[in-house]
């Protein structure tokens, strides 16, 4: 089976995007959490919001970019929508591993960003971004 090599790029692009999107998270995570001392589940879904918004800027004006820009709220509604889903599926996993494995709030974090990345990628590349790839 051959894999495209387009899709390996955008994967590519997608994940340096993701990484950027990552030290987003973290970083308005820990001030809401450490600094502001905001409840930690409501701090990880302010971080997580934040991080979606710039990968979305990102992802659309780098990775998946053109020049057609006509439908850009409905664009950036479905990318939100795949956030929000995977906000839930984000605090599920940070529950379980936080709360009932007792792994450290940031591990747990980064287990959850690293699955629902996977989530985002897919349906942002099969629905989000259709007739932009």
């Amino acid at each position: 089976m051959q894999i495209d090599q387009q899709l390996i790029i955008k994967f590519l692009m997608f994940s340096i995007v993701g990484a950027s999107g990552v030290i987003v998270d973290f970083s308005i995570t820990w001030l809401c959490k450490e600094k502001a001392k905001i409840h930690k589940y409501v701090a990880n879904s302010l971080g997580f919001i934040t991080a979606t918004v710039s990968n979305y800027l990102l992802n659309r004006y780098w990775t998946f970019y053109t020049e057609n820009a006509q439908a850009k709220f409905v664009e950036f509604s479905k990318f939100f929508f795949i956030a929000l889903v995977g906000l839930a599926i984000n605090n599920a996993i940070l529950y379980f591993f936080h709360e009932k494995l007792k792994w450290n709030f940031y591990v747990s974090k980064l287990v959850a960003i690293g699955i629902v990345s996977i989530w985002n990628f897919s349906f942002n590349y099969l629905y989000t971004f259709t007739t932009v790839s």
